[in-house]
């Protein structure tokens, strides 16, 4: 293979204004040239941004009877050097003075000139190269009128100097073809409030928030899985509600906007007024400041479509002085579920209404207590399941005066009105705003450094930690603080409540959430390896959906099934986690039982007579490679519980892959029911789902020994998977649903790179996991970072992040020695920390040495200071900590990682 020096860097870009670190200027302390009394120098680190004659600093400089200015100056000062590369400068929003030019000087003696500066207080974003720098003195050099100053000073911390791994994420990665889902900015891990304003009102290909979007439509508290609704949009003045989102909606821009996991700042610019939004697992919570005086105008909106699903047959109930409740009908799934899933809410605002009105479709009333909406839902197309509706909601209405804040707070629950205002009092009794922000931000630093990494470039650890947020972001609670939950998985809707542990908690989560398709490779390997308690629960509630429905879901929606996708894949994430002794939540005999019952006819796996008769799913390779797999990985399980009748007929049923196989193409192919080829092109979708011959040939993940065989060796099937390689490299590896040879934009083909690795040549795995992790994932642009394609709640994220540690499954750890593959790390150092409720107490550390991205393969290995010779080490190994080294070079090492000789690389232990 040609060895391309520095193949795998990415291009340096610069990073996208507001997303990650905070504002350091707070820190420095301030001194100027003069101030006025009143408005002094320490304001432009207060916070108060864009209100006339509050929080500024104002000089003493004055205009001669000629026009010239004595220009003022500014200096910040750290107790220690600090390493930054953006500035944002707001001027006095004052339009009779405006300060429009400053240079900016650093104490090694460099400066910046910075020029038009805007005039009505919004920002002008100053981005540089990372400078290592303990004083800023801001030297005015143009401005117009008399006493010139500022009205805030904000400086940003370059990577170098993160202080978190929050700091790390930046949400706007992808947001340009991301779904609705995609960019939550307003939750917690796994919460069940999911808020983030929405620019485009569409689900997928850059729906929800779209980077490129210079308008906000409103601020929905719920971006589920076909789930959506309960739009706020803070407003001001005379708003006419029924013209809809495009008549309440407002300008905005990222020179003004902070974005982070569990918190979100932004500048509503026709409305002149800041809306900060944080929340705990349960509660959004709004603080609103008005930069001038006026009727402040919040927006409750519970009509209409939003996203994925349609809100109708609204209801809200004004129940105090400043307090509202509710709830809202939403319908219009594409993908199937319950009809109708209804939200309950629960709003407290922090002053009491001067008024409230509402309106319903054309129908406008002033001075209401209340709002009931019997609303109809019409197709957008004839034959759709996306409706449009008329918008229908409640104003709150006050008098404010300029540099006031409004708070508002939102509890939604699933299940009725009384949990929705237990989960309030529950997680949000107070008004501290900041309180709330610090602790989300806390329980996010918490969860994400679970696995840090030292080394690689900015970029790749930008890129890293913003996988991790989409891997424990997307799927979102159900269940109430009490343990109430929805079950919609029957005719009638019933409210249950989770088993309790002794200390009276529940003892896991309801969720509702995107397919678990083909999750083995990758939610389920990353979530055992760093949040073990995470596919626990996970594995819990599938199989508590099945004790109330029957049925293991695959995308449960609202507590009832969607039927998303195909196959089983909730057998391959429970029995990964009993494989690994991870399945604590739900018992293991009785969870096989209820994968046995759905991978027979009538059950979720979705198979027919035709199936058990004949080994393969008629006319489509794609559903019989994967219900072949979860029937494999359910014989691993049988075996292991000592249940030899059902591990042989598993076992048997999983080999039903090898009758698509032609052997003169050398890839596999759908059948009919008559045994006929249905086609033998290649690169065609007819037959597969979301693939085809080229991309998922590959994906007999249990099978690969075989596959070898019946290809005709190892080199044989080398040469062919390398040579599809080589085909997608030029398009990044990056495909639609079905074309092209390889494809890391969507599932089915993103185990192929480690194939190698089980056919003899792990060296080929090292290279085209690290080009695949630089091109197909390596990008942090609002346009690429996931395959631009369909990022399904961290799947992407998740084989990104395995890719970039270094790990991975090939059989998702269902076999009976489950055991991790080690590819190529980006990092210097990676530390796992161990869950000490599932793993004995410590860290798992992967240490490289001369790592960079020409030296991708791994000439030599130890683990706990022996040398280790197999490309592979066990879960048992992982699971008591230790230190796995591995020394990287430019050239491959063919003898490393070879299985011996001795030792079948079959990963089944047949009885």
């Amino acid at each position: 293979m040609k060895r391309i020096i520095g193949l795998f860097l990415v291009a340096l870009i610069p990073l996208y204004v507001s997303a990650g670190p905070d504002n350091i200027a707070p820190a420095a302390k301030v001194k100027a040239s003069s101030s006025v009394p009143g408005y002094e120098c320490q304001h432009v680190t207060d916070g108060i941004i864009c209100i006339q004659d509050q929080g500024e600093w104002a000089s003493n400089s004055s205009v001669s009877f000629y026009g010239s200015i004595d220009y003022p100056w500014l200096e910040l000062e750290w107790d220690t050097p600090r390493s930054i590369d953006r500035i944002h400068l707001y001027d006095r929003p004052s339009q009779q003075i405006h300060t429009a030019g400053i240079t900016i000087h650093f104490d090694d003696g460099s400066r910046l000139p910075v020029n038009t500066i805007p005039n009505d207080g919004t920002a002008k974003v100053v981005e540089f190269a990372p400078k290592t720098t303990k004083r800023l003195r801001f030297e005015v050099t143009d401005g117009d009128g008399p006493t010139l100053g500022l009205s805030e000073i904000e400086v940003f911390p370059s990577p170098q100097d993160y202080p978190d791994y929050v700091s790390y994420v930046d949400p706007y990665i992808e947001s340009a073809r991301g779904r609705y889902f995609f960019f939550v900015t307003g939750s917690r891990p796994f919460g069940m409030l999911s808020a983030a304003p929405m620019t485009r009102n569409k689900n997928q290909y850059g729906g929800g928030y779209n980077y490129n979007s210079t308008e906000i439509l409103g601020f929905p508290q719920v971006h589920c899985w076909m789930l959506s609704g309960i739009t706020l949009m803070p407003a001001t003045g005379d708003i006419d509600p029924t013209k809809g989102e495009q008549g309440w909606k407002s300008r905005f821009s990222h020179n003004e906007e902070l974005v982070q996991p569990g918190y979100h700042r932004v500048f509503l610019n026709d409305y002149k007024l800041w809306v900060e939004q944080t929340c705990t697992d349960r509660v959004g919570f709004y603080r609103m400041k008005y930069t001038e005086d006026c009727l402040s105008n919040t927006l409750l909106n519970l009509g209409g479509f939003t996203g994925t699903s349609t809100m109708t047959d609204a209801e809200v109930r004004q129940t105090g002085p400043a307090e509202l409740e509710g709830s809202v009908s939403t319908v219009g799934r594409l993908w199937g579920g319950p009809e109708e899933v209804k939200i309950y809410f629960v709003m407290h605002f922090d002053k009491p209404f001067d008024r409230l009105d509402s309106w319903d479709d054309s129908l406008t009333t002033k001075a209401v207590t209340g709002l009931k909406v019997n609303s109809q839902a019409t197709p957008r197309n004839a034959g759709m399941t996306y409706y449009d509706a008329p918008t229908a909601g409640i104003q709150a209405l006050h008098r404010l005066k300029k540099g006031e804040e409004l708070q508002v707070k939102i509890a939604i629950s699933y299940t009725n009105i009384e949990n929705a205002r237990h989960n309030l009092a529950h997680e949000c009794a107070h008004w501290d705003f900041d309180a709330i922000r610090r602790d989300a931000r806390r329980e996010w630093e918490e969860t994400l450094s679970r696995i840090q990494v030292q080394g690689g470039d900015a970029h790749q650890r930008i890129k890293f930690y913003t996988d991790l947020w989409h891997v424990l972001l997307g799927r979102h609670k159900l269940d109430d603080v009490s343990g109430d939950y929805p079950d919609r998985t029957g005719q009638e809707f019933i409210i249950r409540t989770l088993p309790k542990n002794t200390t009276g908690e529940s003892k896991f989560h309801m969720y509702n959430s995107d397919a678990f398709w083909l999750t083995q490779w990758n939610l389920n390997i990353l979530w055992g390896l760093a949040w073990p308690s995470v596919l626990d629960d996970f594995a819990a509630c599938l199989i508590q959906y099945a004790d109330n429905g029957g049925l293991l879901p695959r995308g449960p929606c609202g507590g009832g099934y969607s039927r998303i996708m195909t196959g089983c894949p909730a057998t391959n994430l429970i029995v990964s986690a009993y494989m690994k002794g991870l399945l604590k939540k739900t018992e293991a005999r009785h969870a096989f039982t209820v994968m046995k019952r759905n991978h027979m006819p009538g059950g979720m796996l979705g198979i027919d007579d035709f199936y058990l008769e004949n080994g393969y799913y008629a006319d489509n390779a794609g559903i019989t490679i994967e219900a072949n797999f979860q029937d494999w990985a359910l014989s691993q399980m049988a075996q292991q519980l000592d249940y030899p009748e059902e591990a042989t007929y598993f076992l048997k049923r999983s080999q039903g892959w090898k009758q698509l196989f032609d052997p003169e193409k050398k890839l596999i192919f759908p059948k009919d029911r008559q045994g006929n080829w249905k086609h033998r092109n290649p690169l065609s979708g007819d037959g597969w789902v979301e693939a085809n011959a080229w991309q998922a040939t590959w994906s007999v993940s249990h099978g690969i020994p075989d596959l070898i065989e019946l290809m005709g060796g190892k080199d044989v099937l080398c040469d062919k998977l390398n040579y599809a390689f080589e085909q997608a490299a030029d398009d990044d590896f990056v495909y639609g649903y079905s074309g092209g040879y390889i494809s890391y934009a969507n599932q089915p083909g993103v185990s192929n790179a480690h194939v190698f690795s089980w056919a003899g040549k792990p060296w080929l795995t090292q290279y085209w996991v690290r080009r695949v992790r630089a091109q197909a994932y390596g990008a942090v642009t609002p346009d690429r970072g996931y395959g631009g394609h369909d990022e399904d709640q961290g799947q992407m994220g998740g084989i990104s992040a395995l890719m970039a540690i270094g790990l991975f499954s090939l059989t998702g750890n269902v076999d009976q020695n489950p055991s991790y593959e080690i590819t190529s790390p980006i990092f210097d150092r990676i530390e796992i920390t161990l869950d000490d409720r599932y793993y004995e107490k410590g860290k798992f550390v992967i240490q490289t040495y001369h790592n960079s991205a020409g030296n991708c393969y791994i000439r030599q290995a130890r683990l706990n200071g022996k040398p280790l010779h197999d490309f592979r080490f066990s879960h048992a190994d992982f699971s008591k900590g230790g230190l796995l080294e591995l020394w990287m070079g430019p050239e491959p090492a063919k003898k490393w990682g070879i299985f011996p000789k001795k030792r079948s690389p079959r990963p089944v232990n047949q009885r």
